[in-house]
């Protein structure tokens, strides 16, 4: 077992349920704490008898949702540049922030549900989420859902493993990796129909060009016929 594993174990033992929120909240805030190690040891606990599976749950997603919520009052009342100048602390750089307002802007607030499943995204979604003053009702359910799902897979997991719940990390990453490429190629098939949408209209106008409104006697509606009978 590797040193954060430990840690993670000791956190635990010592303090229980408010132990594994506590994690989750690091979680957030401190990517070097994975969830794909937390999440599947605690899995591993509940196996063994030392935790019950759904106070686990709750506990993890209570940790997720409060500390998405500290990202979130981060970002809609300190903005970009209180977020960057302790982005060392965080781990957020400007391109991650920038490629999470990206998100953001083109998919709505659902990016806020579907980001918390996607190891990437998990944390970095909800500043932009807070700096575009999403409501924080809404935030708070989509980030509760989203991530409750997201801590019910892995602590499942690892109750399914036991003693191998570190198997779970692996393939996280490969998990992600097919992420990343379906939302690639979600995106370009958006782009495509959009480009499609656009040639179309486009077609359209051109072909009602053709037509002319032709004024009839007083009291007669227009007539719209084409351009060479108006002539």
């Amino acid at each position: 077992m590797d040193g954060i594993a430990a840690w993670v174990l000791d956190v635990i033992a010592a303090l229980g349920y408010v132990g594994l929120a506590l994690l989750l909240v690091a979680e957030n805030l401190f990517p070097p704490i994975p969830s794909e190690v937390v999440l599947p040891l605690a899995g591993f606990l509940v196996g063994r008898g030392d935790l019950g599976f759904w106070p686990a749950v709750l506990a993890a997603t209570s940790g997720s949702v409060a500390g998405a919520t500290i990202l979130y009052a981060l970002g809609r009342y300190g903005g970009r540049r209180l977020v960057l100048r302790y982005g060392r602390f965080l781990r957020v750089d400007a391109k991650s922030l920038d490629r999470a307002d990206g998100w953001f802007r083109r998919y709505g607030d659902w990016v806020v549900l579907f980001a918390r499943v996607v190891p990437l995204a998990r944390s970095v979604v909800s500043i932009p989420a807070g700096a575009m003053k999403m409501p924080l009702l809404r935030f708070t359910v989509l980030t509760a859902v989203g991530s409750g799902a997201w801590n019910t897979l892995l602590i499942g997991a690892g109750v399914i493993l036991g003693a191998n719940w570190q198997r779970v990390e692996a393939w996280i990453g490969s998990y992600s990796n097919a992420v990343l490429i379906s939302a690639a190629l979600i995106v370009a098939a958006i782009l495509v129909l959009r480009h499609r949408r656009k040639t179309c209209a486009f077609h359209h106008a051109k072909h009602d060009t053709s037509m002319a409104f032709v004024r009839g006697p007083p009291g007669t509606l227009l007539l719209r016929l084409p351009v060479s009978q108006a002539r």
